[in-house]
């Protein structure tokens, strides 16, 4: 048995559960160091890479110094460290990444509906970060790619809050109909206002800098 119920609606792991999530995120890193190896030879220097990316989103995930009102918080970039792995490695490995995060995440902190809610609030929303792989070669790539990195992990929250928590909409005073409204103002305020912080970061001339030199390192005599 994977989930216990709570008794509120909502579901915990058990240890079973949470052994089967940490042997899913093995598998997922591991398919990782496979496809950039070309799926001939395993590469661990973009294991490593991606490794250490979603284990320092993981930390500043966990520092929120900003709470909000509605609910939500900002962290402190570290959408930013999992949208950084397409940057490096394109959209491929770059949602595969994400999607290694959001069960990192899920791991750290789960809240259980639903097995079709889990999917879309940790695997779908994460690993859409990832979609910041199509701007790898690009000017200003990672800029452009974090953008729609956390649109696409916004309209993942968005449909999540329609479907499964749009009941909080009464809390509002928006009404039960409005969940769509609800979702929509609920995920804004803190995907929004740490991805206008990250941006504001990223157009800094010396972190630009600063990360382009990391990408060449991380990118150079892949295995």
């Amino acid at each position: 048995m994977f989930f216990l119920n709570n008794g509120d609606g909502s579901y915990s792991l058990t240890s079973n559960g949470y052994a089967l999530i940490a042997f899913i995120l093995f598998i997922v890193l591991v398919l990782i160091a496979f496809i950039a190896g070309n799926n001939k030879k395993f590469s661990p220097k973009v294991l490593t890479f991606c490794a250490v990316a979603i284990a320092i989103g993981t930390v500043c995930s966990l520092f929120n110094p900003i709470k909000l009102p509605m609910g939500g918080s900002v962290t402190i970039f570290s959408m930013l460290f999992v949208a950084i792995i397409g940057y490096w490695y394109g959209p491929v490995i770059g949602i595969l990444g994400g999607a290694a995060y959001g069960l990192l995440q899920f791991i750290i902190d789960p809240y259980i509906i639903s097995i079709p809610q889990v999917f879309v609030d940790y695997i779908f929303a994460y690993g859409a970060l990832g979609m910041s792989g199509f701007f790898s070669n690009k000017k200003y790539g990672l800029i452009k790619g974090y953008i729609v990195g956390i649109v696409g992990r916004y309209f993942f929250a968005v449909l999540s809050g329609v479907i499964f928590f749009g009941a909080y909409a009464t809390d509002y005073g928006l009404g039960a109909f409005n969940a769509l409204v609800y979702s929509l103002i609920y995920n804004i305020t803190y995907i929004g206002l740490e991805g206008a912080i990250t941006i504001v970061l990223l157009l800094i001339p010396s972190v630009a800098s600063a990360l382009n030199y990391v990408k060449r390192i991380a990118i150079t005599n892949i295995a």
